[in-house]
């Protein structure tokens, strides 16, 4: 059970903000980009050579963020109402699927940023074992870090996501320092 219903959440954020990224939850178009450019850099290949999975794209802003675009993105919303609006941003293919539960594309490297911060733990370890085996290469994912003491939002202790790491075998390479209790994390083949 998530913590919050996720398509509740976003609809009333959407009638709010609209399509912005406030309706995502990110303090500022600044700070999102920061995040964008903490998870990119986590990216150990020629991006333009990668076929690159963005899973939680919400409206398609890191595609348009990227300055150097993949050899093919898809990205991957649970709500239809995002997934509208990333295809029309963008113009990728854009699939709408439950990245807990559903069987994902392959993809080189699988990109996330914020789709898990309001996840159970349960669903977030599903998130991750998803998104990590459906990629070639890597999972590249960014969290909040911290206690677990939200009722809304989900926090990881790094003990945590390396315990996760070992789990599934993966390398982890951790970058924080960028934000305020946010920690970007690859998990890589």
């Amino acid at each position: 059970m998530p913590r919050i219903e996720n398509e509740k959440f976003y609809k009333a954020s959407l009638e709010k903000y609209g399509f912005t990224c406030e309706a995502l939850h990110w303090n500022s178009e600044q700070n999102q980009n920061i995040r964008f450019k903490v998870l990119l850099s986590l990216i150990k290949d020629d991006i333009s050579r990668c076929r690159v999975i963005d899973v939680g794209c919400g409206f398609g802003d890191l595609y348009n963020y990227m300055k150097q675009k993949p050899l093919r993105y898809i990205g991957i919303d649970i709500m239809q109402e995002m997934v509208e609006e990333a295809k029309t941003r963008t113009g990728c293919q854009i699939l709408q699927l439950d990245a807990c539960v559903d069987n994902l594309p392959f993809g080189d490297y699988y990109l996330c940023s914020g789709s898990m911060n309001i996840l159970s733990r349960f669903e977030t370890y599903q998130f991750i074992q998803n998104c990590y085996n459906a990629s070639n290469k890597g999972f590249i994912f960014n969290i909040l870090e911290g206690e677990d003491e939200s009722l809304v939002y989900n926090y990881f202790k790094v003990k945590d996501i390396k315990a996760i790491a070992a789990e599934l075998g993966a390398k982890v390479v951790m970058k924080r320092g960028y934000l305020p209790r946010d920690i970007t994390i690859g998990m890589y083949k």
